[in-house]
């Protein structure tokens, strides 16, 4: 059996401390394949780059806009396009960190009718995509909770295609996912980011795999209670929303509140009983202010749900055939959602990129969100 011999009493300190840092360093580099929490400027950038080879060189002019190529990450798979003209790519570091890249809209029209079925649907239940194919979903425990049902749609063809992938990693190691999409495509990672939670906690999808989420200049997903369920799943630093201040996507779609959309504790619940308690001239005052600040809302809500929902749902069914639309939502209150990332457009940054009523993407594309991702200060 051989001897174990016992270290000197007093070791020289300088050996003491070589043998620290050392165990400090093997430390450090076992933990720095990881994901951590917290907005990364290097990784959100590698994320855009990787982002810009999902589409054709058409489509981003890649050369001329000279958006570099990925530098540590290899590309594995990039999917076909799929329903609504989806699409993603599955990269993967040398640390073991996969990437679900998504991709925004393109020149297709396809696309575009995606973005435009923005009637809402409740955020928990089942969407008929195919004959052989029903997406289930659960992204928000609140009843009250709903989503932009076009982005669902894209979100059940991608996830389809997406799990086995993610499955396929996990088994060679992988413990670590980061979640990208610009556009259209940082819509579609909102849902995505929820769905693989969901798919977590029902025990679907192994608790011991991390995701962090960059949604970029991406337009509004759901409503308030969808957005308070995702922002508590991604808190602690685990997902952003980054957007630059002189893009309107972000901006859509357009919202409109009505009176249930507030919380169920709220001083316009009970607002007949208090106009009633009123006398006879400033009740008959109060109700037709009343209804007149109630009444338009709620007609544009309903217009809201016939051509956004039931109108364009008549196409979306043209261009997929087997897909059965669901019940909507009575709701288009919709919410910019999760930690905001501000990339701010100054007097410097307007030189680069005017304002145009011609090139009304001018401050959406990639290298806008590069340009000001370098003079972000933190």
């Amino acid at each position: 059996m051989a001897t174990i011999h016992p270290l000197p009493a007093r070791l020289p300190i300088i050996t003491l401390l070589l043998l620290s840092v050392l165990h400090c360093s093997q430390n450090t580099f076992a933990q720095s394949g990881k994901l951590k929490p917290g907005f990364d400027k290097a990784e959100y950038q590698e994320l855009l780059y990787m982002h810009s080879l999902l589409y054709d060189t058409t489509m981003t002019n890649r050369h001329q806009n000279k958006i570099p190529r990925p530098t540590k990450f290899d590309s594995l798979y990039t999917s076909p396009v799929m329903g609504l003209d989806n699409r993603w790519g599955l990269w993967k570091n040398s640390a073991s960190i996969g990437v679900i890249n998504l991709r925004g809209t393109t020149m297709n029209a396809v696309g575009w009718l995606e973005n435009f079925y923005a009637a809402m649907v409740p955020a928990s239940g089942e969407l008929k995509v195919t004959k052989d194919y029903t997406f289930k979903y659960h992204l928000a425990d609140n009843p009250k909770a709903a989503v932009h049902i076009g982005w669902l749609l894209g979100a059940a063809y991608l996830a389809r295609d997406i799990m086995p992938k993610v499955d396929s990693l996990y088994k060679a190691g992988v413990r670590d996912f980061l979640i990208m999409g610009h556009s259209q495509g940082g819509a579609l990672s909102y849902l995505m980011t929820a769905h693989l939670y969901s798919l977590q906690k029902q025990g679907i999808l192994p608790k011991d795999i991390r995701f962090k989420t960059y949604a970029s200049a991406a337009p509004k997903v759901g409503n308030t209670y969808f957005a308070y369920e995702y922002e508590h799943s991604v808190d602690g630093g685990w997902g952003y929303n980054v957007v630059n201040s002189a893009d309107w996507v972000p901006e859509v779609p357009f919202s409109v509140q009505t009176l249930s959309d507030f919380n169920n504790t709220n001083p316009f619940k009970n607002i007949d009983g208090i106009i009633k308690k009123q006398k006879l001239i400033a009740r008959i005052g109060m109700r037709h202010a009343y209804k007149g600040l109630r009444k338009p809302s709620e007609k544009a809500q309903s217009n809201y749900e016939k051509y956004l929902g039931r109108f364009a749902g008549k196409i979306v069914s043209k261009n997929l055939p087997e897909y059965q639309s669901p019940a909507f939502y009575k709701s288009s209150n919709y919410v910019r959602t999760g930690p905001t990332i501000l990339l701010f457009a100054d007097e410097a940054y307007y030189k680069d990129f005017p304002d145009s009523d011609k090139e009304v993407f001018i401050h959406h594309g990639l290298r806008p969100y590069l340009h000001l991702l370098e003079q972000y200060k933190y």
